[in-house]
């Protein structure tokens, strides 16, 4: 179902939002107080504007409580995303998205009511760390301190022609299986009675260190 953004900040971490946001088929509004960032988003955003996100009125003159969710992406002006941040909840808005710069920060968007605090750079460097130092992991995504999803390449022989039910990964590994890539690049829900085949690739979800277990042995 397609929803409203408005994503406040246009740099690589908010234009790469809104770019993928529009790929998705969703509305967005995207706005900086820069006009040469607008203008390369003016044919790529629902909507581009150029405005100080840190007037009231003037986030109050964009409609930004309509939207079903705004991105605080401002930059590395601290003080601009904490302010934009606490006025955008102020103003009504449920879901409000924020980046951080550090985990000071951090605490601080998540004191004055941001839903979700990002850590874009610090999120990737990690994905990629995990990628380079796994045996078959091809993806990677941390979804809190304690829990990732992971995307693991099927290697050894043991686990090919096997179902789920009887390599009972929850039981050994303690990671839910969500998924199956198959060879053929089609996409299946995982069950009990699916068939893991070699160059399949297997969705999981657990606790990061036992998602890292199953890469080591699988």
């Amino acid at each position: 179902m397609k929803k409203s953004f408005a994503v406040i900040g246009l740099g690589r971490f908010g234009g790469s939002v809104t770019r993928n946001l529009i790929e998705s088929g969703q509305e967005v509004l995207a706005i900086d107080s820069t006009e040469e960032r607008v203008n390369e988003y003016m044919n790529i955003a629902t909507h581009a504007v150029v405005a100080n996100a840190q007037d009231e009125n003037t986030l109050r003159s964009l409609g930004i409580r309509n939207f079903d969710t705004v991105v605080v992406a401002i930059g590395e002006d601290i003080q601009a995303s904490i302010l934009t941040t606490l006025m955008v909840k102020e103003m009504g808005v449920a879901n409000v998205w924020a980046k951080a710069q550090n985990d000071y920060h951090a605490r601080v968007l998540e004191k004055i009511g941001a839903d979700r605090v990002v850590h874009p750079e610090r999120d990737m460097g990690k994905r990629i760390a995990h990628r380079l130092v796994a045996r078959n992991l091809l993806d990677y995504l941390e979804l809190s301190e304690k829990f990732s999803m992971a995307e693991i390449k099927v290697q050894k022989s043991k686990f090919v022609n096997q179902t789920l039910e009887k390599l009972n990964l929850t039981g050994r590994f303690g990671v839910n299986v969500a998924a199956i890539r198959r060879s053929n690049g089609v996409v299946e829900l995982a069950h009990s009675s699916s068939v893991v085949h070699e160059g399949d690739n297997l969705l999981v979800l657990g606790e990061t260190r036992d998602v890292e277990h199953l890469d080591e042995k699988i």
